[in-house]
């Protein structure tokens, strides 16, 4: 029998039969990990209700020599983010970024970048301290950039141009080719997203600037609106699929 000991973040929890649940947490050490507790419904001991959505915990799983999930044995809360489960907005803007992880990412692959990143947004949200709208932003840029989808921001993704060598103050986003193209290359299409220069320089930081300061990027609602629109449109396009979360945050952001 083996043993893993690793921080975690719970992403979704399912109940099973009478008294289990079936997590998928992101844990620090090993990516995304499924892992059964038994009888986490049924004892109020064991686990203490500190298995909820999106709360971050020191967890201690085993797996047998047979195929299956592994069991949690242990768990320690962290930090509940119970701030985050009491507002229905924040809960979606959460749900949405659970769920991009969940369904994206593959079991076992250590991402100890994409752990922090979940770790920082999830805290800002519970602490109210950056804009709900700003962080999706940025997790979702950095989710695409590590997922290896970051889209092409610093110049026209079909002439190759630098943004800088561009005119004009409005640019325009293809989802097809997963970047930029500058007005010239645009003429003609259709189904595309207008960008202004402005939104694009703060997207452009976003990709890699330092976490702990973009509480100090400003964005206005425009570049906001800028923002959201393309990449939650360009992620679903990468997916194949629109996250239903998506769906759920559209209709309690703009009821």
């Amino acid at each position: 029998m083996s043993s893993l000991s690793t921080p975690a973040i719970i992403l979704r929890r399912i109940e099973y039969g009478d008294f289990d649940l079936i997590l998928s947490f992101l844990t620090l050490e090993k990516g995304k990990l499924s892992a059964i507790a038994k009888s986490a419904r049924k004892s109020t001991k064991r686990f203490g209700g500190i298995l909820e959505l999106f709360a971050a915990l020191d967890i201690l799983c085993s797996s047998g020599r047979r195929s299956g999930l592994p069991v949690l044995q242990e768990a320690a809360l962290k930090q509940p983010f119970a701030a985050i489960r009491a507002s229905i907005i924040c809960t979606a803007y959460a749900s949405y970024w659970a769920e991009l992880i969940d369904g994206w990412s593959e079991e076992g692959q250590r991402q100890p970048d994409l752990y922090e990143l979940l770790l920082h947004v999830l805290n800002e949200l519970d602490l109210g301290r950056t804009p709900a709208d700003v962080l999706s932003i940025l997790f979702q840029i950095r989710f695409l950039v590590l997922s290896g989808h970051g889209p092409i921001l610093r110049g026209c993704s079909r002439c190759k141009r630098d943004i800088d060598r561009i005119e004009g103050g409005t640019l325009f986003f293809d989802l097809s080719r997963g970047g930029v193209v500058c007005g010239r290359c645009a003429a003609g299409g259709s189904g595309r997203l207008t960008l202004s220069r402005g939104t694009l320089k703060q997207l452009q930081w976003l990709e890699s600037g330092d976490l702990s300061r973009v509480g100090r990027l400003r964005f206005s609602p425009p570049a906001i609106v800028e923002s959201l629109k393309v990449l939650e449109a360009f992620v679903p396009y990468q997916l194949g699929r629109e996250p239903r979360s998506l769906t759920f945050l559209r209709q309690v952001r703009n009821p």
